[in-house]
């Protein structure tokens, strides 16, 4: 391969990497830019995963053999089999020497001995390759894993000029990881809340859409819980803004711990006092539960006056749903009837049959316009 094709195997690799919108689209395309970069019929990337002492394999391309599938969820090896991963891609590379690729075949080393192969040589005789080149990754300067291309048995071996090719593309493929990371960051960012780790509005909104299409197309129960913590005020007013933060946290907390209670669900801030919880699978009275022990867990907490809490599951009798404003309305029609009762157990839009009270106010109150908080604030003026 001459310089021009190197160098367009290089800006493609980089320009895959960079179109990727996931990590896992980011991996493979990373593995499969290096494996048509140095002619292979196989590439791996693989990361260290530092804290289970192992090399965990993220993805597999090209031809692959019959144990190895493209994005395993469970393919990875001690590092006691690989101990050049902390040896050579590491002490040896802290100690000033350069994260350069190596050379393995089915026979022994080749070009660039880390000096330990016998694990990767079996392997090649096993999957029918005769070599590999092992590429060490760094990453925010610290070895992070490794990019393995491997040829089959009879092409040509690696040689040294591959190796350096492969220590190359290694770098690019490090630069396009820290890329995702940037981006990855950027949207978790976009869809949390910076005070207590939680979803955000936004996110509710996304997997609700994403929920309500689940329930229109097979009939999966669909849940939302909806909370508006009582006392955050006062608090705010009495002990200062800090201690209202920390209220927050707290409760952030307890309705993190009842949302593990339902498989998958997702715990949020709505903003200000107001929290949810979205659950997809659950089915209604699991989700009940969960809110019941959440009003509990909120009573006893140190500051705060407790919850209001309100339960909307497709599960119970509300009728149709067919978008996501509706069940969004039911569930604060549920927590405004609990604030306004000064219920301690949540109340459940369509407990009490067709004619249920909650379902009645979430259905005869204009809908608010697009991106208008969905909330009661004028109907419980004019209560009190």
């Amino acid at each position: 391969m001459g310089e021009d094709d190197r160098l367009a195997a290089v800006v493609g690799l980089a320009q895959g990497m960079a179109a990727a919108h996931t990590a896992p689209e980011s991996w493979r395309a990373a593995a499969l830019g290096a494996c048509r970069a140095l002619a292979g019929n196989f590439a791996a990337l693989s990361v260290w995963e530092r804290e289970r002492g192992r090399l965990r394999v993220l993805v597999n391309v090209g031809k692959r053999a019959e144990d190895e599938e493209e994005f395993p969820e469970a393919e990875a090896y001690p590092v006691h089999q690989f101990p050049e991963i902390t040896e050579f891609l590491h002490e040896r590379w802290a100690g000033g020497g350069g994260p350069n690729a190596w050379v393995e075949t089915a026979r022994g080393p080749a070009a660039g001995t880390p000096g330990y192969i016998h694990q990767r040589v079996a392997a090649l005789r096993r999957r029918g390759r005769g070599c590999c080149v092992v590429a060490p990754v760094v990453l925010h300067g610290r070895a992070w894993g490794e990019l393995y291309v491997a040829r089959a048995t009879g092409t040509p071996v690696f040689d040294r000029g591959d190796a350096d090719f492969a220590t190359v593309l290694a770098a690019v493929v490090a630069a396009g990881l820290a890329q995702t990371e940037r981006l990855e960051e950027a949207r978790r960012l976009a869809f949390t809340d910076a005070l207590t780790g939680l979803a955000n509005r936004r996110a509710v909104d996304v997997r609700l859409e994403e929920a309500v299409e689940r329930h229109r197309a097979d009939g999966a129960v669909v849940s939302l819980v909806v909370c508006d913590l009582n006392g955050l005020k006062k608090v705010n007013d009495t002990q200062g803004h800090e201690v209202g933060d920390r209220l927050l946290e707290r409760f952030g907390s307890v309705l993190s711990l009842c949302g593990a209670m339902l498989p998958g669900a997702l715990a949020a801030r709505l903003g200000g006092d107001e929290f949810c919880l979205l659950a997809l699978g659950p089915s209604a009275e699991d989700v009940v539960g969960a809110a019941v022990e959440l009003c509990r867990r909120a009573g006893a907490l140190e500051l705060g006056e407790g919850v209001a809490c309100g339960v909307a599951s497709t599960g119970h009798d509300i009728g149709p749903v067919h978008d996501a404003r509706r069940l969004f309305r039911l569930a604060d029609a549920a927590q405004y009837r609990a604030k306004a009762e000064r219920a301690g157990l949540p109340v459940v839009a369509g407990r009490e049959g067709p004619d249920d009270p909650v379902v009645r106010l979430a259905d005869e109150t204009p809908p608010p316009a697009k991106n208008e908080r969905r909330r009661f604030r004028g109907r419980r003026a004019r209560d009190r």
